[in-house]
């Protein structure tokens, strides 16, 4: 009797194998998907490919508290033509339409066209002999596309580039179809809708940018998840590898994953020639263009205008230190109030081993709280730690205090136009031979480097759907603690009203 062979079980891919790059939302508990699925196999009779099954993990992830995990960043989905998008997105959408009463998605695209293409697909979705029963009728008027179900669901569909979105009441999944192409101001008039949503489900769902594509939102969304600060939001990324040929065919199982059961290799072989050489390579394999120098959201001409190389004399002082999200990173800054508007220094950076470093800290505070007006503290992992240090250095409770989050948030964007109204005031200067006082500026000298490199890779961030937003680093080894700390300064020196004990008759102050 021969020996039976061995056999190696294999199971369905995971979508951690076949993506490119994914980051999910910290603190999963458990995902909405398995209820979708089944509503999509049984009632709709929609089948999906393993990766398909694996993004809608992803998509309906959710934490103890039943929220989506991806509620604040949204789920960015960077895919090539041909991948199977329409129907992964369009089954989840039906499905959650038919599950949950009352639903309104809006599935927005930048172009009219892509809109329209999109709209023919789902309506023949609608039309499938298991779906049909579950949709009540469907608007096919120009600008008014609309899927209604028969418990009051909603999708509608419509072209950014004529204004659609914005201003409609209660949304609840918002669709950004091309959204290689969708500026943050865009975004923000759209994100606006789900304010009052207790879904609020975003997809950013785009091909890898042109780089002549507004694309700064769907670029953020990637330098942070490859950074790993993408803690709110998921990520899915498919393509080929950078360096892969053209013609290599043995990168279409990667660039594709649903080749060749779902995607044969005629629709791969056609849209090639139908694309220039550098489309075929964006759109049709996913390769980004090298993207590793990040965004941000103070321009340099902004920075080098507003910079100066001495120190006001005179004025108020305040202090800031803000501690990195994992506490490994912290930055010292001063801000300065005096006649004619308000000058920040970074004073100190560090990273590794904070925690020992503390007490150092609170013992340089302490020898100078009473030259200032206040020291403010951001940042959970070292702030508390830091105040109490300070508190039993016998520094005042009225002369320290820990920033709220809306604290936080506004340091950030009051900074950002003082700078912006600073760097205008420069150029009026210039172009009008005028010599008006700067109402911000930041010392220009060898010492500021690490400032600098923080303000030339850090970019807003949003935080929650209010609008308000946190400065984060979009590169890999960006540091964002540097300008928080820099912006808590001017905020502290622009807010605060107490006058330092030891500085009552405005004596010339140094930060060091």
């Amino acid at each position: 009797m021969q020996p039976m062979s061995q056999q190696t079980k294999t199971g369905q891919p995971k979508l951690s194998e076949q993506a490119k790059h994914l980051s999910v939302p910290i603190d999963i508990t458990s995902t909405g998907w398995p209820a979708v699925r089944k509503t999509c196999v049984e009632k709709l009779g929609a089948d999906f490919d393993p990766w398909q099954d694996g993004a809608g993990r992803v998509i309906l992830a959710k934490r103890d508290d039943g929220t989506l995990a991806a509620m604040i960043d949204g789920v960015g989905m960077s895919l090539p033509r041909q991948v199977g998008k329409t129907h992964l997105i369009g089954f989840t959408v039906f499905a959650l339409c038919v599950n949950i009463p009352g639903l309104l998605v809006i599935w927005t695209a930048h172009h009219s066209a892509t809109s329209g293409e999109t709209f023919l697909a789902m309506q023949g979705m609608a039309q499938r002999e298991k779906v049909a029963p579950h949709v009540s009728q469907v608007f096919k008027g120009s600008g008014d596309e609309e899927i209604r179900f028969h418990n009051g669901s909603r999708i509608l569909f419509g072209a950014r580039e004529r204004g659609f979105g914005r201003g409609i009441p209660g949304v609840d999944v918002l669709i950004f179809d091309e959204a290689q192409i969708l500026s943050d101001k865009a975004m923000s008039n759209m994100l606006a809708t789900l304010n009052t949503s207790q879904f609020g489900l975003q997809l950013y769902i785009g091909t890898p940018p042109k780089p002549e594509d507004n694309s700064e939102t769907f670029k953020r969304m990637r330098r942070e998840a490859l950074a790993g600060t993408l803690l709110d939001g998921a990520w899915i990324e498919f393509g080929a590898d950078a360096d892969a040929k053209d013609d290599d065919r043995s990168q279409w199982r990667k660039m594709n994953p649903s080749y060749p059961k779902r995607t044969p290799q005629q629709s791969l072989m056609r849209l090639k020639r139908k694309l220039t050489r550098a489309d075929w390579r964006r759109e049709g394999m996913g390769i980004w263009d090298d993207d590793a120098e990040g965004s941000r959201a103070i321009s340099e001409t902004e920075w080098d205008a507003t910079g100066v190389s001495v120190a006001p004399a005179d004025g108020i002082r305040s202090l800031a230190v803000a501690f990195s999200f994992d506490g490994t990173r912290l930055a010292l800054s001063g801000g300065l109030k005096h006649d004619s508007g308000i000058h920040v220094e970074l004073i100190d950076a560090a990273d590794g081993d904070i925690e020992s470093g503390l007490s150092a800290l609170a013992d340089w505070l302490a020898e100078r709280w009473r030259n200032v007006a206040v020291i403010v503290l951001s940042g959970a992992s070292g702030a508390p730690v830091l105040a109490q240090l300070l508190k039993d250095r016998k520094v005042p409770d009225v002369v320290v205090k820990i920033v709220t989050t809306p604290e936080y948030t506004q340091s950030c964007s009051v900074t950002l136009d003082a700078v912006r109204e600073s760097a205008a005031v420069a150029k009026r200067n210039v172009d009008l031979e005028l010599s008006e006082p700067l109402p911000f500026t930041h010392l220009a000298d060898e010492g500021q480097a690490q400032l600098d490199a923080s303000v030339a890779v850090c970019d807003e961030k949003k935080r929650g759907l209010s609008g308000a937003w946190a400065w984060s680093a979009t590169t890999p080894d960006g540091d964002e603690t540097p300008v928080e700390a820099m912006s808590l300064a001017y905020w502290a020196a622009k807010t605060t009203r107490r006058k330092p004990r030891g500085d009552r008759e405005r004596k010339a102050v140094v930060f060091r």
